[in-house]
C-alpha cells in the first residue's frame, strides 16, 4: 500500500454506498475534507449489510482507482470497519478508516497535502467502546426541499443475519437540545421537511439521562419548532414504539402519515432464529392500531426472502403479511449469507428458490402500490416539491406535474391519473 499524489490539486471525489445515514456522513465527510484542506482524494463510503454490498464496494474502488490513478484513494464506512484488512490488502487503496475516524476532524487535518507522507494506512479502532455520535456535524443533508437529520448511531441488538453492529458500534443518542437547535437552523435555512434517521431509531434515548423515547422527542421536535411544516421518520422497530409516538401519530398533523418498519419476515419460526422482537400478530397489532389512529397511514417494510431454513410455507406467511399489515413500499431483500453472522451456518436455501421468492415479494408489494395509486385519483394533497415537477406527497407518492412547481415548497393539487408507479397532477 502506497500513498500517492498529483502534481495538480482537485477538490475529493465521494463515492457513498448503502443507507441514509452513509449518505448523511458523507456530506459530513465532504465538509471536513473541505474545512482541512484535502486534495486529490477519493473517498468510498462503503456498506456492509451484505456480501454483495461488499462485492460492489470493491468493484467501485477498483473503477473509481482506474479514473482517478493519481488520488489518494481512502475507504471508509461499515465494511471498511468490518474487515479493513480486506480493503487494506488492495492495491487501489491508500488509507482505510473506520466510522469512528472518519467523522473526526483531526483524521481529515492529518490527510491534508502538507501531511501526505505521515498518514497511518489504517486507522480503524474499536467501534464498541465508542461512546457519542457525530450528528451535530452538519445540519442536516439533501435536496433542497428535504433534510436528513441523523439523531442516533448504532445497535445494542443481535440479529443473526446481521453484521451491522459491529460496524456501528453499540447504541447512542445525540440529545434532543442538539436536534431541535439544528432542526431549528434548517428551517431558517428554508427546508420545509426534516426526516429523523439512524440505525436504530427506536431505541433513541436509552443512553440519555431520564431514559427518553423517540416519542417524547418527537413531540419536543414539534412543540419547539412549530414553523417545521412536515416531521418525518425513518425505519423503525414497531415493537419498541412508544405511547407518546402513537399520540403524535394521532394528533400531529405535521408528522408524515408514512412509516418504514423493520419487519424483515412473516413467519414467527423464522423470526425467532433472526432473534428478532417481535412476532407477526405484533407486527399485525401496530399497523392496525396505527391505520386507526391515522387512516392515511402507509406503511413501508423491510422484508428478506430466503432465510436459512424457510420452507414454503414460512414464505407464505411473509407474503400473507403484506396483506395483513396493508404494506405498501417494500423493500425486498434477497437471503445472501454474511461471513461472520450466525445465519451464514445454518441451512442454507437453494438460490434459485431464494431469487423466485423476491420476486413473489416484488410482485405482491408493486400489486400494493398500484391499489394506493390508484385510490388517489380525483384527490387533493400537499405536494413537497423535489424538482419543478416532481415531488411526494405525506405518504411518499411520487407525483408528476405538467408544469413548473416552486422548487422546495408545498403545492396543493389534485390528481389526475396514475400509472404503475407515479401520480400525475
Amino acid at each position: 500500500m502506497c500513498l500517492t499524489g498529483s502534481g495538480v490539486s482537485s477538490p475529493p471525489i465521494f463515492s457513498n454506498h448503502g443507507c441514509r445515514l452513509n449518505a448523511y456522513e458523507t456530506q459530513a465527510m465532504a465538509d471536513l475534507a473541505q474545512s482541512s484542506g484535502v486534495q486529490n482524494a477519493v473517498v468510498v463510503n462503503t456498506c456492509a449489510v451484505t456480501a454483495e454490498a461488499v462485492r460492489k464496494a470493491r468493484q467501485d474502488i477498483r473503477k473509481l482507482r482506474r479514473e482517478n490513478p493519481d488520488a489518494k484513494l481512502i475507504v471508509t464506512g461499515c465494511a471498511a470497519q468490518t474487515e479493513p484488512q480486506t480493503f487494506a490488502a488492495m492495491a487501489e487503496v491508500d488509507v482505510v478508516l473506520g466510522n469512528t475516524e472518519k467523522m473526526d476532524p483531526s483524521t481529515w487535518a492529518g490527510l491534508a497535502p502538507n501531511l501526505i507522507g505521515q498518514t497511518e494506512p489504517v486507522q480503524v479502532d474499536d467501534i464498541m467502546s465508542v461512546t457519542e455520535t457525530a450528528g451535530h456535524l452538519i445540519d442536516g443533508f439533501g435536496t433542497r426541499s428535504r433534510a436528513y437529520v441523523q439523531v442516533q448511531n448504532g445497535c445494542d441488538h443481535r440479529c443473526t443475519f446481521c453484521i451491522i453492529p459491529y460496524g456501528r458500534g453499540n447504541s447512542r443518542s445525540v440529545p434532543a437540545g442538539v436536534v431541535v437547535d439544528q432542526i431549528k437552523r434548517l428551517v431558517d435555512r428554508g427546508f420545509n421537511e426534516v426526516v429523523l434517521t439512524g440505525v436504530d431509531l427506536t431505541s433513541w434515548g436509552a443512553d440519555l439521562p431520564s431514559v427518553p423515547k423517540l416519542g417524547d422527542l418527537v413531540v419536543r421536535i414539534l412543540k419547539l419548532v412549530p414553523d417545521l411544516p412536515r416531521l418525518r421518520i425513518s425505519s423503525i422497530d414497531s415493537i419498541e414504539v412508544d405511547d407518546n409516538l402513537l399520540q403524535a401519530i394521532a394528533t400531529e398533523p405535521r408528522l408524515m402519515p408514512h412509516l418504514h418498519l423493520s419487519l424483515q419476515h412473516g413467519d414467527d419460526l423464522i423470526l425467532k432464529r433472526m432473534k428478532r422482537r417481535h412476532l407477526s400478530d405484533d407486527a399485525i397489532a401496530f399497523c392496525t392500531q396505527a391505520k386507526a389512529l391515522r387512516p392515511d397511514m402507509t406503511f413501508g417494510a423491510d422484508i428478506i426472502a430466503g432465510f436459512p431454513t424457510e420452507t414454503d410455507s414460512a414464505f407464505e406467511n411473509s407474503l400473507r403479511m403484506v396483506h395483513d399489515c396493508d404494506l405498501t413500499w417494500l423493500h425486498v431483500f434477497p437471503y445472501s449469507p454474511r461471513p461472520g453472522t450466525p445465519a451464514a451456518k445454518m441451512p442454507q436455501v437453494n438460490g434459485t428458490a431464494i431469487k423466485a421468492r423476491a420476486a413473489a415479494l416484488r410482485a405482491a408489494g408493486q400489486n400494493k402500490v398500484q391499489q394506493h395509486l390508484t385510490a388517489q385519483i380525483g384527490t387533493t394533497h400537499a405536494v413537497l416539491m423535489e424538482s419543478p415537477r416532481m415531488g411526494r406527497t405525506a405518504q411518499f407518492a411520487e407525483v408528476v406535474f405538467e408544469t413548473d412547481q416552486p422548487e422546495g415548497q408545498i403545492v396543493t393539487a389534485k390528481i389526475k391519473s396514475a400509472t404503475d408507479t407515479q401520480l400525475a397532477a
